[in-house]
């Protein structure tokens, strides 16, 4: 998958600035929304992308937003992310797109006119199809929609709400059921309620972060708990609380690496298995820390039982597998150890019973 971002595809070709280059991309079909989580329902649109774009010989793409618009407007209310940029990269690529276009969501972008838009899509983006939901609105004011682009000239194909009742990609529901309906914010919902089974359901997959170990404050080794601080890349996330999760050191381009994270092993300190290959059984804590003061620092730390390596720069794919309770405050350092101790101990005692 080729990923460009929206100013370099509409820079004028006669731009004397070094920096962007323009490039002219093949005739496509198109998608554009959030995508965040690409759900179920994400898929079917996308599945009808490479559908159209199979038939009509065209390349398959999807338009995306960074940041995402209620983000611009609000980032402090705006509703926590289930992927980041390099998330939804890598899924949209594992569900057959071939081109992403990231498009700034700024002031001057949300100030673009219906025609305005239409006419980046037909004349500098070469869409000669679009896949829209049937609520899709656009351009200054949100004037634009489907039936606008048919007017300007586009082939535009809706794709009503995908329900509970049509999860097969190739099944659209056409009933009008918000509590059925599969969405970003139904994810969100679940898996702040830690509901993870009903949430992957939803998604089609297993949940999970990806991320690069970074330097934290280091309290964990304090405490006899040395933690991989994992960047969130993300305002905040959508689960909070203590989990059991499975991890694997992903290369350059995605993929996992064989056995990457007991290669580091020190010391015969090898950690413990985790649930699918070449993974780590891990114990995480996804918040805020109440109990250290850090306010609104969120965090993703994964503890590794009987692991003994050096893990900063390696990036990590975090697997949530199970909910263990909410984020707790505890009084003092020897009730925090003793609160985490225990932790540990539930978690992988959970983990003995699944094998």
């Amino acid at each position: 998958m080729k990923t460009y971002f929206l100013e370099q595809l509409i820079s004028s070709p006669h731009t004397s600035s070094t920096d962007t280059v323009p490039v002219e991309l093949a005739s496509c079909v198109l998608t554009i929304g959030n995508f965040d989580g690409v759900h179920l329902g994400h898929q079917a649109m996308l599945a009808q992308v490479r559908e159209i774009a199979h038939t009509q010989d065209l390349g398959a793409a999807v338009m995306i937003f960074e940041p995402q618009p209620r983000e611009f407007f609000a980032p402090a209310k705006a509703p926590a992310r289930l992927t980041n940029l390099a998330e939804k990269q890598a899924l949209l690529a594992e569900y057959g797109v071939e081109t992403l276009i990231v498009a700034g969501f700024d002031t001057e972008f949300r100030s673009l006119s219906a025609q305005a838009f239409a006419d980046i899509l037909a004349k500098r983006l070469n869409v000669k199809a679009l896949v829209l939901g049937d609520d899709f609105r656009f351009g200054h004011d949100r004037t634009g929609d489907s039936q606008f682009l048919r007017d300007y000239g586009l082939d535009v194909t809706n794709l009503h709400t995908v329900t509970d009742n049509s999860t097969d990609s190739d099944s659209i529901d056409t009933t009008d059921n918000d509590a059925a309906r599969i969405s970003s914010t139904r994810v969100r919902d679940l898996l702040l309620a830690g509901d993870l089974q009903a949430a992957n359901r939803l998604l089609g997959r297993d949940y999970a972060i990806t991320g690069v170990v970074v330097r934290g404050d280091q309290i964990g080794r304090t405490i006899d708990f040395p933690t991989a601080n994992i960047d969130l890349q993300r305002i905040k996330p959508t689960l909070h609380g203590i989990f059991a999760v499975d991890v694997v050191s992903l290369d350059d381009n995605g993929n996992v690496i064989a056995d990457g994270l007991t290669a580091l092993a020190t010391d015969g300190h090898t950690g413990v298995a985790g649930l699918r290959p070449h993974s780590l059984f891990g114990t995480a804590n996804i918040g805020k820390r109440p109990s250290v003061d850090k306010g609104d620092d969120w965090r993703l730390e994964v503890h590794f039982p009987q692991l003994q390596a050096d893990l900063y720069g390696l990036n990590l794919h975090v697997r949530f597998l199970h909910f263990l309770h909410g984020e707790r405050r505890y009084d003092g350092i020897e009730a925090l150890k003793s609160g985490i101790h225990q932790d540990v101990a539930d978690l992988l005692e959970w983990r003995d019973k699944q094998i």
